[in-house]
């Protein structure tokens, strides 16, 4: 234990720093800080390597209970008169009790994520474009009416005549316009670009 090497020490000075011999009388009570683990068996073994002492450090202290003692409280030890044992060796000193305590730690869960494309409405070829660029040029053509007519020009994207084949149906409309910009400009957004340029398409 960690306290032997200080009670040990007390002791020694106590006695003129010299190593007993055969037995000599201990001049004074010892005040000792008792440590965890002890009890006064172990503590009247470290001051005079038997249990004689429990029931005189017991008596010292106003102790009731010899077996409920308290780490870090101050006792008196009375070895005023009782024969202290021969020293002859280092004292021991008890093992480090610190000794590592493994703790578990929950393992990390993780939760796989799946991604689920969102749901795309469908969307008819009669229902006014979502392409901003394309019902622009939808509003400034024929005011974004299918049924719209300039000469030979015909619907909402007033296209050729010619280019619908008779079928002036708002489906065929959609459908011939998407292809017509697709194949002259490319894109809605070039169409418009053309369309700010020059005033048509």
């Amino acid at each position: 234990m960690k306290s032997i090497k200080t009670v040990l020490l007390g002791v020694t000075l106590s006695a003129g720093a010299a190593v007993f011999v055969g037995t000599a009388d201990a001049s004074a009570d010892e005040l000792y800080t008792i440590q965890a683990g002890d009890t006064l068996s172990t503590i009247s073994n470290q001051f005079v390597g038997d249990n004689s002492l429990i029931q005189q450090i017991a008596d010292k202290n106003n102790i009731s209970d010899i077996n409920l003692i308290y780490a870090g409280e101050k006792i008196t030890i009375p070895t005023d008169g009782v024969a202290a044992t021969e020293v002859t060796s280092e004292p021991v000193s008890e093992p480090a009790t610190d000794t590592p305590v493994e703790t578990y730690e929950e393992p990390t869960t993780y939760v796989e994520e799946t991604y689920t494309e969102p749901a795309v409405a469908e969307t008819t070829t009669t229902a006014a474009t979502t392409s901003s660029a394309k019902e622009w040029i939808a509003q400034k053509e024929s005011g974004g009416s299918y049924s719209a007519t300039n000469g030979r020009y015909i619907g909402r994207y007033q296209l050729d005549s010619a280019y619908l084949n008779g079928d002036y149906s708002a489906a065929n409309q959609e459908q011939v316009a998407d292809n017509y910009v697709a194949e002259r400009y490319g894109s809605w957004e070039a169409a418009q670009a053309f369309w700010v340029a020059n005033g048509w398409y």
